[in-house]
């Protein structure tokens, strides 16, 4: 007893770095006499339940059959008799079992008994007749041994994704976990949950794809509450936009009343009430308004009550307007209704008082045995802060401003002692003011976990509810958020970074952990910067260099995704495009076509033909949008998610996705660019004004020779050379105009041009610069670039591995009335490509590149 006591400790000390699953590493592959088999020569054990036991559980029960069959390849044996010298007992205190081994003080039922959702997993000697050993997973009720038995799914390595996200499982042929007792404790949260809402177009196109129907079904739900149970959550608020959890499908409450799922409604739909129930039915049940329609409504409420009878649901009272709208307004005019606010209090006072007595009549019991909530939403804020109460036993739903900050938290003792206690409905998905987040997760791991400890450092502890949009893609910040509901105290700012890392263990493999969690809480925090809905090509300063630097941080990252992507086992691959790549591969294209459209704009703006070439980005990133769409829809998984990544995010002009389809963003083009060229007047910035060789402002040709731009010759932008090079150069030249203040009077001028050989004349090779009006100095580029002994090594070796030559002149500048100076380049011998030219007033930086091209536009030459 000692030595289990002393394992049992030490993995409680281990369950507090895994934050993903209780125990970490208490399973192996090993089989031993001093651990329990699980599986052995690809046969698992036999589960033993009792026939009379909880619904959900013989649910939960079945589920491990099959996840066994997962992991073995060979479906356990579920049996009510006990059958097996060795065998998986599960069951509550209810269960004849389990009683039996309470009695016979072989489990200790103390640890169970008065206790919420609580498990115990643990291993007993003989504990029935004829049986030798059992790995007993018993609750204190239906949620706590359903959260043991997917415990032990996830010990033998099922994720509780192997559904939503494709998370592939390893075969075993031998399983064995460690003897000692395992238990999570009590949550911290009651009432831990998600809310699916805004579910158009997504899940209600997947949902159609996949199950042929026009609403969510109970074989829909099932999925939603499996997954739920798997990650300790117990409470979901169905999708509301065009379905009706209650009325689509009867089987729907029934079920997760069955599987031990909590039902709630929203902030907007009182009395177990779905909105879709009202609007259907508008025209015969009329204004939804209180003050004048209370007989309907009061039936309306009346019929949710009746129906939602001999289920756990939670009912939100108080009441809102049509449609998740203040009282009497519109959604986003709130303001031109606070003066009606004392009228709505007293209403409010009035709507919830009836409500409470007809929760009464219709479950014949007093109002504070049914379990209610009261959502602080919005303007309902207002009127708590104003005065309005609700009796002591409801719950107080408090909310964040849908942009994952809490709004208010209890203040004072006397609100921290409310005796019905407080909630949270927290955001991940929106759709309101300022813009829409419907597509991407954009809630940094850092952001969620500052402010959900914040609000269990408050004391909100009854409902932890978030608002998952889709569910996909939210997987990763769903699991964190019903991680950190059950137990917030694990987490720290020192620790958290280790629940994304474990996450990612657990969906692709230890080895793979570090670089996938590097990756999603990076991913996370650029998303964090701006919503996709909200970027545009105004978001970062294209001036600055800010533009051009997070576009290619998230190029970069879709690289390292790509990267990890072609390590994986295949069978990895689609969960790691759902969880990592696509979220990624996403949003770097959509920076990559807003940066594209920036530069268009810019550059057009300045009439430069590059404008065209950026706008051909924007249109091939936008086309590369719906490709991406497609392969997550089509391709991916075999097209099992058919429909869930079709949401619009490119075309807003104001708060909702009003429009028809994504738009491609506004692009100029410049007409004939092929003859747009020179005209380019350059501005000095931060004392030096640099110049690619190609952007001049006029080019003058030899009789039978002409400027040639070589593209991409050189470090940078190209090179400009007279060709054919076996043709006069005659008075060729090249010209650029640039704005210097008038006060400097003398810069140094650095031109930088290919390495060439001293091909045509051994003395070297030259060229002349100057200012118009002012002195022209000759300069010799390459008359050392040889391989005499004094030059081998010093100079020619250096110069050619380095491909080019950078020679500087002092030239003072001659007056003008403007400031705007024109440089004259000559070249006096054939083959000199020029690649840049630097003028320098006492900002040069001896850069590898030769510093960034200074703004510019083009101008009539």
């Amino acid at each position: 007893m000692m030595r289990d006591f002393l394992l049992t400790v030490l993995l409680a000390a281990i369950g507090l770095q895994a934050l993903a699953i209780d125990h970490k590493g208490i399973t192996s592959t090993q089989l031993s006499p001093d651990r329990f088999t699980l599986i052995e020569n690809a046969t698992p054990g036999t589960i033993l339940i009792d026939e009379n036991e909880d619904g959900g559980v013989m649910i939960a029960a079945r589920n491990l059959q099959e996840d066994f069959g997962r992991v073995s390849g060979n479906r356990a044996t579920l049996v009510f008799r006990p059958d097996s010298s060795r065998l998986i007992i599960v069951g509550t205190l209810k269960s004849r079992y389990i009683n039996e081994l309470i009695t016979e003080k072989k489990i200790d039922g103390t640890e169970l008994k008065g206790k919420n959702e609580k498990y115990l997993m643990t291993v007993v000697d003989h504990p029935l007749p004829g049986v030798k050993e059992a790995l007993v997973i018993a609750g204190s009720d239906k949620r706590g041994v359903i959260y043991g038995i997917y415990e032990l799914s996830e010990q033998i390595g099922v994720s509780p994704w192997y559904d939503w996200a494709d998370v592939p499982v390893v075969l075993q042929q031998n399983l064995s976990i460690a003897r000692g007792s395992y238990t999570a404790g009590e949550p911290a949260v009651k009432y831990r949950g998600i809310f699916l809402n805004d579910e158009a177009p997504c899940l209600t196109t997947w949902v159609l794809n996949t199950y042929g129907t026009q609403y969510g079904d109970h074989r829909f739900y099932a999925r939603v509450f499996e997954l739920i149970l798997r990650l300790r959550g117990n409470f979901l608020w169905p999708a509301m936009w065009s379905w009706s959890f209650y009325a689509d499908d009867p089987e729907n409450s029934k079920t997760a009343h069955e599987m031990g799922i909590i039902i709630g409604t929203t902030h907007h739909e009182p009395m177990a009430r779905n909105h879709q129930e009202w609007a259907r039915k508008r025209n015969e049940y009329g204004a939804w308004d209180y003050s004048t329609n209370q007989e309907v409504i009061d039936r309306f409420f009346r019929e949710g009550i009746e129906r939602a009878s001999g289920t756990e649901d939670l009912i939100t009272i108080g009441m809102r307007g049509d449609g998740d709208t203040p009282m009497g307004a519109k959604e986003g005019e709130d303001h031109k209704y606070v003066p009606r606010d004392e009228d709505n209090i007293k209403l409010l006072e009035k709507i919830i008082k009836n409500q409470r007595q007809i929760i009464q009549e219709a479950s014949g019991k007093a109002p504070e045995k049914t379990p209610q909530v009261w959502a602080i939403y919005k303007e309902v804020q207002r009127y708590f802060d104003m005065g309005l109460r609700v009796p002591d036993d409801v719950i107080m739903l408090l909310c964040d401003d849908n942009w994952g900050n809490v709004r208010r938290l209890p203040r004072g003792e006397k609100e921290r002692n409310h005796p019905g206690g407080w909630g949270m409905y927290y955001h991940f998905d929106y759709v309101g003011a300022p813009r829409n987040t419907k597509w991407l997760n954009v809630t940094p791991i850092q952001n969620m976990w500052e402010q959900l400890q914040l609000t269990y450092d408050y004391g909100v502890d009854k409902i932890w509810i978030v608002n998952v949009g889709d569910l996909k893609p939210m997987e990763y910040p769903i699991t964190l958020f019903l991680d950190m509901a059950w137990n917030p105290g694990k987490f720290t700012v020192d620790n958290l970074l280790d629940h994304t890392r474990e996450f990612c263990a657990q969906q692709f493999g230890e080895e793979q952990a570090e670089e996938a969690s590097r990756i999603l809480n990076v991913y996370s925090k650029y998303n964090g910067r701006v919503t996709p809905e909200m970027l545009d090509r105004h978001t970062y300063n294209i001036e600055t260099g800010e533009w051009k630097k997070v576009s290619d941080e998230y190029v970069k990252l879709e690289a390292e995704a790509l990267r990890q992507y072609l390590t994986l086992k295949p069978e990895y691959r689609d969960a790691y495009q759902q969880l990592i790549r696509y979220p990624v591969q996403a949003m770097a294209n959509l920076y990559e076509m807003y940066y594209a459209q920036a530069m268009n704009h810019k550059l057009y703006k300045e009439n430069n033909p590059q404008a065209n070439a950026w706008a051909d980005k924007v249109e091939a990133a936008f086309k590369r949008d719906k490709e991406l769409s497609h392969q997550y829809n089509k391709v991916m998984a075999g097209g099992k998610w058919d429909g869930m990544m079709i949401q619009k995010k490119i075309g807003y002009t104001s708060w909702n996705d009003n429009f028809p389809e994504d738009t491609l963003p506004e692009i100029h083009r410049i007409a004939d660019p092929e003859k747009a060229v020179g005209g380019y007047l350059f501005t000095g910035k931060d004392d030096v004004v640099v110049i690619e060789a190609e952007h001049y402002f006029e080019a003058k040709d030899a009789p039978e020779a002409k400027w040639t731009v070589i593209p991409h010759m050189g470090r940078t932008l190209s090179g400009m050379a007279v060709m054919p090079y076996s043709k006069p150069i005659g008075s060729a030249s090249l010209s650029y105009k640039m704005q210097i203040p008038k006060d400097v009077t003398e810069v140094t001028v650095h031109v930088v041009v290919k390495s060439t050989l001293a091909f045509h004349d051994d003395e070297g090779h030259e060229y002349t610069i100057g200012f118009e009006g002012g002195e022209e100095k000759t300069i010799n580029f390459n008359a050392d670039l040889n391989e005499k002994p004094e030059n081998i090594y010093t100079t020619f070796y250096p110069t050619v591995a380095r491909r080019v030559v950078r020679k500087e002149a002092k030239l003072p500048l001659p007056a003008t009335a403007d400031g705007v100076q024109t440089l004259i380049v000559k070249p006096l011998d054939p083959g000199i490509v020029f690649q840049k030219i630097i003028v320098d007033f006492g900002g040069y930086q001896d850069t590898y590149l030769f510093m960034d091209e200074s703004p510019n536009q083009r101008i009539a030459p």
